[in-house]
């Protein structure tokens, strides 16, 4: 086991797309007592920069100096989602140890189908599971202990008892009020926003239309995809607390 070096204040929600991440994060904001930061290390992959509590970071090692800066003014709080394989943060290992990593799962097959939705050319490693579980072992590593995992099936069919759940496992305060917000299109989903649509119109944790998981079963490719990637849920899924 890895030394623990002194902790940072910085509190971090890994999840594959489209499993309900940004509604967390949407309650995390509700919160309003840290600084909420929209999914740093995706958006520096995919647009180059991104800003980081007024730092412009430009590649994955600006975005870990301007999260640690910005937790050196204030409570941290970050959403990212694991579309992409992040190598600089898998190798800082006082990150790693020094921040609390927590983790979102959903049922694959309905992730897959929402997400194919959205990008019909989706990638096998796209998906995310994969990668998800990959940092989760690493933070397991680099801690000596089982990372905080929650199933956002929970968080729809029981949202304060898995919030209350999560926040006495991470050591923050449960603010039942935090459950319920107003909905709208907030301004850090304006460059996404099309993945953010269905939270934008919501006003807590409340199940959408789903479907969708019986097509991707009967599509081969997809079928593939959800077959490789199902075993990393069922690891995660394994450890989720229950609420």
């Amino acid at each position: 086991m890895a030394h623990t070096p002194e902790r940072i204040p910085v509190l971090a929600m890994w999840s594959a797309p489209r499993c309900r991440s940004t509604a967390f994060a949407r309650m995390m904001t509700e919160r309003g007592d840290r600084a909420v930061v929209h999914e740093p290390f995706s958006r520096v992959v995919d647009f180059g920069e991104v800003e980081v509590g007024g730092r412009v970071a430009r590649n994955e090692q600006d975005v870990l100096a301007a999260l640690r800066a910005l937790a050196t003014e204030r409570s941290v709080f970050f959403k990212d989602t694991t579309d992409f394989h992040y190598p600089v943060l898998l190798a800082d290992e006082t990150f790693l140890s020094a921040a609390t990593h927590t983790f979102i799962i959903r049922e694959p097959a309905a992730a897959i189908a929402s997400h194919h939705v959205l990008n019909p050319d989706l990638g096998r490693d796209e998906i995310g599971f994969a990668w998800l579980y990959e940092i989760f072992t690493a933070v397991q590593t680099a801690t000596g202990t089982t990372p905080v995992v929650i199933d956002s099936d929970d968080l729809l069919d029981r949202p304060a008892e898995t919030v209350r759940a999560y926040c006495e496992a991470v050591g923050i305060p449960f603010l039942p009020d935090a459950l319920s917000w107003e909905p709208g299109m907030r301004s850090e989903w304006q460059s996404t926003n099309k993945w953010h649509k269905s939270t934008s119109e919501t006003s807590g944790f409340t199940r959408g239309k789903s479907g969708g998981a019986k097509a991707v079963e009967a599509d081969p490719v997809l079928r593939a995809y959800l077959d490789y990637h199902l075993p990393y849920y069922e690891k995660l899924r394994a450890v989720a607390l229950r609420p």
